[in-house]
């Protein structure tokens, strides 16, 4: 539909999603930089919920990896924008005009749920996690992190809060083009819930405090889905889109 629209071979198509996705490499890759120019202020903001602790690197190239790790995460957040516009001239020429309205709604959302779980990651469960591990040092054995561990601990609970904060968008998208209904979510909740557990385990750090903490999260914001599903649900019905 996309190529029959633009009147493109499958060689320019091909060549048109190879040009938006070198210019989303080169945005990238001038984020990466211009945040590594402020890599300082960048491990202070890092370091901050666990600025009691004192941090090592052990090995030469530790210290240097973790601050480009940071400057990457980093440099894919602020171009971001370029990335979604970008995504979207791609596919929005094969899309119907009721399609187009549904995908802009899932992108403006889905940036805004995805900052926001990683704010609460790093406002709430960042801070509790640490405390708690901290809170199990012995009389004789004083907590010592290694940086490039901590990057990464650090890395992985932000995009998993990240990740799991687009679930409500995800679910409302497929309820609205009706892909999902409210009355499956809530037929197979068990089921969920244990598909929740075990994508906490593969989402979170391998220990079981950040696993909690991110499960809890997953399920209620799961049954927010299905609270906002429901309502698209009846609506639906109501305008007779939708039986019952």
């Amino acid at each position: 539909m996309y190529v029959a629209e633009k009147n493109l071979t499958f060689i320019e198509h091909l060549a048109e999603l190879r040009n938006r996705l070198v210019v989303i490499a080169v945005s990238v890759l001038v984020g990466t930089i211009v945040s590594f120019l402020f890599v300082e202020q960048l491990t202070a903001l890092v370091l901050e919920p666990a600025k009691d602790l004192q941090f090592v690197y052990l090995s030469p190239p530790e210290l240097f990896l973790a601050y480009i790790r940071m400057s990457l995460v980093v440099g894919i957040t602020v171009t971001s924008p370029i990335i979604l516009v970008q995504i979207w001239s791609f596919v929005q020429p094969g899309l119907i005009k009721k399609e187009k309205i549904y995908l802009s709604i899932a992108l403006i959302a889905g940036v805004f749920f995805f900052m926001l779980g990683v704010v609460f990651a790093y406002v709430v469960i960042l801070p509790l996690t640490i405390e708690f591990f901290v809170g199990m040092r012995h009389q004789d054995i004083e907590p010592m992190f290694s940086m490039g561990n901590y990057v990464g601990f650090i890395s992985s609970i932000l995009l998993s809060f990240g990740l799991v904060f687009e679930m409500p968008t995800v679910v409302v998208i497929l309820a609205q083009l009706g892909l999902i209904r409210a009355s499956t979510l809530r037929k197979n909740r068990k089921f969920v819930y244990l598909a929740i557990v075990v994508a906490a385990a593969v989402l979170s750090p391998p220990d079981v405090v950040s696993q909690f903490l991110l499960a809890g999260p997953m399920v209620l914001l799961f049954e927010l889905s299905v609270a906002v599903a429901t309502l698209i649900e009846r609506r639906k019905i109501k305008q007779g889109t939708l039986s019952e």
